[in-house]
């Protein structure tokens, strides 16, 4: 298999958390790529019609995107416990949580696009408070649900751990955890997981 990736996405890090807890991770071949929306590496293009990362390559021929669809296929490729939970309520919760914690990333790294991106006299100042309005409602749901997270170890937690951590890359000066107190005890003990320090992002 070839995974298409950046360093610093939290989207790649989360295919590669759930394939460090599945143990296959040697069964995944790295391609580093440089793209953004305005300029998507090519290889990416032909992996994802729709240009971004992560995408992957399987060993029969498919090309598959983006991270929830990434991420269930490479739960498919291993027989120890599974990362999407069996149909029931604990599957219910744990696609909650990473559709959550997907948007969480979404609307970070728009913040981040926007930014970086797009020419300074063309920013929208609502567009930049209304992503942070997302990431701050996110959290706060988090922190009330904090309790039912507990020792769990499956895609919705991954997909939050991940979340949390892109957090504190980029946005570094963004004190989440002080008025989220059990948010962050949790993830406290979740990004000390060998599978989170493994993937710990870089620009």
């Amino acid at each position: 298999m070839k995974l298409y990736y950046a360093k610093a996405s939290p989207f790649v890090r989360k295919c590669m958390v759930l394939a460090h807890e599945a143990g296959i991770v040697d069964k995944i071949d790295l391609a580093e790529v440089g793209t953004t929306p305005v300029n998507p590496h090519p290889d990416v293009a032909k992996a994802n019609p729709v240009k971004k990362i992560p995408a992957l390559d399987t060993d029969d021929g498919m090309s598959l995107f983006d991270s929830p669809v990434i991420c269930e296929y490479l739960d498919s490729q291993h027989s120890g416990t599974k990362m999407f939970p069996a149909p029931g309520k604990a599957r219910w919760e744990a696609l909650r949580l990473q559709a959550l914690g997907d948007g969480l990333m979404d609307a970070a790294i728009l913040w981040i696009y926007e930014g970086r991106i797009r020419p300074a006299e063309l920013r929208y100042e609502p567009w930049v408070d209304a992503q942070m309005a997302k990431i701050d409602g996110a959290l706060d749901d988090l922190e009330a649900r904090a309790d039912t997270l507990g020792d769990r170890v499956d895609i919705g937690t991954i997909t939050i751990g991940c979340a949390l951590g892109y957090l504190g890359f980029r946005y570094p000066d963004k004190d989440w955890s002080t008025a989220r107190p059990k948010l962050a005890k949790w993830y406290e003990t979740f990004s000390a997981r060998p599978s989170m320090t493994a993937t710990a992002p870089s620009a």
